[in-house]
């Protein structure tokens, strides 16, 4: 299905036909890098068959699928998704995606490098943050209001999803991938009333509370490419009713909560510190 196929109603309640919450899953994959030496095709093989077993609503991939934007990498890439059984697919290009003019096979092999979804009174809009041949982003002020005007239906869950990111990440050695206009990225987010953020980028996943937004980046899910002592993982979130998880996954090796927070109030739990603290140790 093409990533900007928008659904409704904008109703979520979030409830079984027998009347029992049910829980919207969404899986979020990063940084697949087809085409480096550092790809580890069982990674990926094993995290696709994690996600369809786990069934989710939405696969969520933020960018860098290949790692110089060639065809033949794009192609491999497209592959590995087809292999997913959700119907409901949002996919961004990364820095890498867009070396070498990869953004045209992008768009050939994904569709509008921007996307936006609606699906049971969950928002997502997705945009392209990459720009050609350089490694830092930006979202560019141009599109500031056409993110608030995707967000302005009514919703119970707005996702805003990028490739770089937000906020510095702990752990990543000099921060210089923050795009640049962040901070008022950030003022546009918060006017729209976003309530996650979900970006990749620098393999070194992380959450925050922002004011009264979340803000959540996934690792790399198939490549070795890894600062310190971080792993291979991707990240699931689950919501059901006013609470959020969000879990990070480990292809073969299980999983870990990140953080759990309350849409309606806004309290939340973070786990993050305490597991980077226990991989450090190992």
């Amino acid at each position: 299905m093409s990533p900007d196929v928008e659904e409704s109603p904008y109703t979520w309640s979030m409830a079984g036909r027998d009347g029992s919450r049910s829980t919207f899953t969404i899986a979020h994959l990063s940084d697949i890098h087809c085409g480096d030496p550092n790809f580890v095709p069982s990674l990926m093989e094993r995290a696709i068959a994690e996600i369809n077993e786990l069934a989710p609503e939405l696969v969520i991939c933020s960018g860098d699928l290949t790692t110089f934007g060639f065809k033949q990498e794009y192609l491999e890439a497209r592959q590995y998704l087809n292999m997913l059984d959700c119907e409901r697919l949002v996919v961004i290009p990364g820095n890498h995606d867009s070396r070498n003019v990869g953004y045209i096979h992008f768009e050939e092999f994904f569709g509008d490098r921007h996307s936006v979804l609606h699906v049971d009174g969950v928002t997502v809009v997705a945009v392209d943050s990459s720009e050609p041949d350089l490694d830092h982003g930006q979202i560019g002020r141009a599109r500031y209001s056409w993110i608030e005007e995707q967000f302005a239906a009514p919703a119970d869950f707005r996702i805003f999803v990028m490739h770089h990111h937000l906020l510095p990440v702990p752990g990543t050695g000099r921060e210089r991938n923050v795009v640049y206009d962040a901070g008022d990225v950030i003022e546009c987010l918060q006017r729209a009333g976003v309530d996650l953020v979900l970006s990749g980028h620098k393999h070194v996943p992380y959450a925050w509370k922002l004011e009264e937004m979340f803000v959540v980046n996934t690792g790399t899910v198939s490549s070795l490419r890894l600062r310190g002592n971080t792993r291979p993982c991707y990240n699931v979130v689950e919501v059901s009713g006013n609470h959020v998880d969000v879990w990070r996954k480990y292809p073969f090796h299980g999983q870990e909560k990140i953080i759990q927070f309350s849409l309606e109030t806004r309290a939340f739990e973070k786990y993050t510190a305490r597991i980077e603290n226990e991989v450090t140790t190992r």
